[in-house]
């Protein structure tokens, strides 16, 4: 059992320490957050989380910024409720699972976790639950998470963002869609597009690109660009493609516009310059944000949002030129 927080502890140093907190997991990485508010039972009204561990595990990428925003979400709330959070992070399915099993041997009191790759996590979520640590999902798996048995789902439904899309690509008249899959497999961006072809009444196309690449994804859709002069519109599945797109059509002298799931400070600019037609926000720092904090409340007073059987959705919303101010100076901050 932790050890209560000493009695004499100021105000003022928890905030320094929350603060500090915050500062060492953006800077560093996978880091372990500060102590603040070691009571053993937590204080809602103090935002102290007992000296609760817990561990966020996701399958982003390096350098991959839409994981930048999700975990500052997350250092957020583990700031606010004085809760030690640990990042850890694999593209690879497998190496994912052995972190979620490490966080498991590591007996964190919580675990919010991505499910990409729904199948490999069903034997790390299984010791987990066992283990009775509770777990919540978030950004992927919006199907799978409560066969997985987790507690509560934060994102967005991709089939009805990719449905969505498709309608909007109606809207703006489009005839010739390429969907580009930065990451094959991944249930998440495999549904957005599929959820597009089902309302768009154009044709759809799927380019598959390896997105640890970016000089790569660009010479991709430009080739492909050059090769279907009739493709009229390329939708990519994360903010950093669609700037990729922008150079791809520039280089392969398409007419071809861009749309993009997904933003961030830098597609903030492109939209509002018309370089791409419209962003679709699922708003990753508010995942991150909603799945550590609702393991904080899941331990200090038993509340479980959704009731355990719906999603808390985030998305989608769309960003155009005519609205784009509105999020410009969120995005500007790190936070959409």
């Amino acid at each position: 059992m932790n050890s209560p927080r000493p009695p004499h502890t100021s105000a003022r140093g928890l905030r320094v320490a929350a603060l500090a907190s915050v500062l060492c997991l953006l800077v560093s990485g996978c880091s372990v957050l500060g102590t603040a508010g070691d009571g053993p039972d937590g204080d809602a009204a103090g935002g102290r989380g007992g000296g609760m561990k817990v561990a966020l595990v996701t399958h982003g990428g390096k350098g991959d910024a839409f994981w930048d925003l999700v975990r500052k979400g997350a250092a957020t709330a583990a700031a606010k409720d004085g809760v030690d959070l640990t990042y850890a992070s694999d593209a690879d399915p497998a190496a994912q699972a052995a972190l979620v099993r490490d966080a498991v041997d590591d007996k964190v009191d919580g675990i919010a976790v991505t499910l990409a790759k729904p199948a490999a996590m069903r034997g790390p979520i299984a010791r987990a639950k066992a283990a009775g640590i509770p777990v919540v999902g978030l950004n992927s798996g919006i199907d799978a998470w409560r066969p997985a048995g987790l507690l509560e789902y934060f994102g967005q439904d991709e089939s009805v963002a990719g449905r969505a899309v498709g309608d909007k690509l109606d809207d703006v008249r489009a005839r010739h869609a390429l969907c580009v899959v930065h990451e094959r497999g991944n249930v998440a961006l495999e549904a957005r597009c599929a959820g597009m072809k089902k309302t768009f009444h154009g044709d759809t196309d799927n380019l598959y690109v390896d997105g640890s690449d970016m000089d790569a994804v660009t010479a991709a859709i430009a080739a492909r660009l050059r090769q279907d002069t009739s493709i009229d519109e390329v939708v990519t599945l994360g903010a950093q493609y669609g700037l990729s797109a922008v150079d791809a059509v520039r280089q392969a002298g398409s007419r071809a516009k861009v749309a993009t799931f997904d933003l961030n400070k830098d597609l903030v600019e492109a939209v509002r310059s018309g370089r791409v037609q419209f962003a679709v926000d699922q708003q990753p720092w508010l995942q991150g944000y909603l799945a550590v904090d609702a393991l904080w409340l899941y331990r200090t007073n038993g509340n479980v949002s959704g009731g355990g059987t719906a999603p808390v959705l985030t998305g989608p919303a769309f960003v155009t030129r005519l609205n784009v101010s509105a999020v410009a100076r969120f995005a500007a901050a790190g936070t959409r």
